[in-house]
């Protein structure tokens, strides 16, 4: 399979991820959960922090995501972790996990295979299994709704996201021509520039998405930011070095209020330094069909811009690289 029939089957991955979710069952925390830690690292990872900025006006308890070899001070038996690894056997996650263990947390996993999974299974550990064998950026839908279902699983939210997914899905489907359309005129137009992208606090995990696909799908660099903390300092960066960027504004129609003033006085000060400015709107009713909505679009983006840039979209030659030299060190 090439990158966009992935991206092309995004709805029908939901629907099965759904699925999976549905028929999973957990076993009672032993301890009340005063806190989350979500363990992950690249398309396994990214999910932890969407979901953290979806879920930030509705759960009672904080959330932190651990995109490292360690975890925070405060993991204790009242704090629940997540480790999401799509191989199973990123070995970040695998030594954070160990941390977690040894302090006593409550665990879950989300994985397809691996060291992951033998963990979960050898040890009695909460788990679901999702499909493998695929690229981990290819199949964000899959690891990205069970952390919903591991929330539900543990009293921590309620069913709403159930209908968030669902008119997620009905909306991607009757607006896929139209994504596609508008993904590509952006990818054109972002061809030989590099894109920096700004969202509005409460989205960041979205931009760090469209980021990450553009790096890895497209092999480019790029860069993001989030208003209103870029006003306090990337603003005055707009003065050199300032050849051949082009911006994209990630909007919601829900930002709050200031956030939207806020981007369009950006846009009148960045447009001293270039013409390449773009605003791309969410569509949907809730946060998490406004998220879904921007990834899949940035997906595409990521895609047709790859096709421009002449370059596989699922070679990752040079991380494995990286993980080879990193094996032979004990």
């Amino acid at each position: 399979m090439k990158m966009n029939d992935y991206i092309s089957s995004f709805t029908d991955q939901l629907r099965e991820a759904v699925r999976i979710g549905e028929t999973s069952s957990f076993k009672a925390a032993e301890n009340k959960i005063k806190n989350i830690l979500i363990c992950g690292l690249g398309g396994s990872g990214i999910g932890g922090s969407i979901l953290s900025d979806v879920l930030s006006s509705e759960i009672t308890i904080p959330i932190s995501c651990s995109k490292d070899y360690s975890i925070p001070n405060f993991v204790n038996k009242n704090t629940l972790v997540i480790a999401s690894s799509y191989s199973g056997n990123t070995e970040e996650t695998l030594s954070a996990l160990e941390l977690c263990i040894s302090k006593g947390a409550e665990i879950a996993i989300v994985t397809s295979a691996g060291k992951l999974k033998s963990i979960a299974e050898e040890n009695n550990i909460n788990h679901i299994i999702i499909p493998g064998g695929q690229p981990p950026r290819a199949m964000f839908a899959y690891s990205f709704t069970q952390l919903f279902y591991i929330f539900q699983h543990y009293n921590l939210i309620n069913s709403d996201f159930k209908n968030s997914l669902k008119n997620s899905i009905s909306l991607l489907d009757s607006q896929a021509e139209k994504i596609k359309t508008e993904a590509k005129n952006l990818a054109k137009s972002l061809y030989k520039k590099t894109p920096v992208i700004y969202v509005a606090s409460g989205y960041e995990g979205v931009a760090i998405r469209f980021r990450q696909q553009l790096n890895e799908n497209s092999k480019c660099l790029c860069w993001h930011h989030v208003v209103p903390e870029m006003n306090h300092n990337e603003l005055l960066g707009w003065r050199t070095n300032t050849e051949n960027l082009a911006v994209i504004f990630l909007r919601n129609k829900s930002d709050l209020k200031r956030n939207q003033v806020r981007m369009d006085i950006n846009k009148t000060v960045i447009s001293e330094f270039t013409n390449d400015i773009f605003d791309i709107y969410s569509q949907g009713n809730s946060n998490l069909e406004n998220s879904l909505y921007l990834i899949n679009f940035g997906d595409w983006v990521s895609w047709f811009l790859s096709e421009l840039n002449e370059v596989d979209a699922i070679e990752i030659d040079v991380i494995n690289f990286l993980k080879d030299k990193l094996a032979n060190i004990k």
